[in-house]
């Protein structure tokens, strides 16, 4: 019985991380649009760099954590998040510039 427990519970771990390797693994595929995730975008170097530009200090926002599993297009429609149509389709062209690239 005490052989099974430590067994049981390296199955456990075994599982937990092979479960948070696919997790990690699941970025998105083609180039960064608006509809990848803020957290996706934030870890992509082109793309961080278009939010940099395009929506300055939205890292230093502490709201941030918030919406890193959102997508930009549903944070554009929070009205705090001063996301207007203007600047989304600029966020979209600047994104897709990216992939000309």
């Amino acid at each position: 019985m005490r052989k099974l427990i430590p067994i049981a519970i390296l199955g456990l771990a075994l599982s937990l991380g092979a479960a948070s390797a696919a997790s990690a693994q699941a970025a998105p595929a083609g180039p960064p649009t608006v509809d990848w995730t803020i957290q996706d975008l934030l870890n992509n170097p082109g793309s961080k760099a278009v939010l940099d530009k395009d929506l300055p200090g939205m890292e230093a926002d502490p709201r941030l954590q918030l919406v890193l599993q959102m997508t930009l297009r549903a944070v554009a429609q929070i009205p705090d998040a001063n996301i207007d149509q203007a600047k989304l389709d600029q966020l979209i062209a600047d994104l897709a510039a990216l992939a000309k690239h």
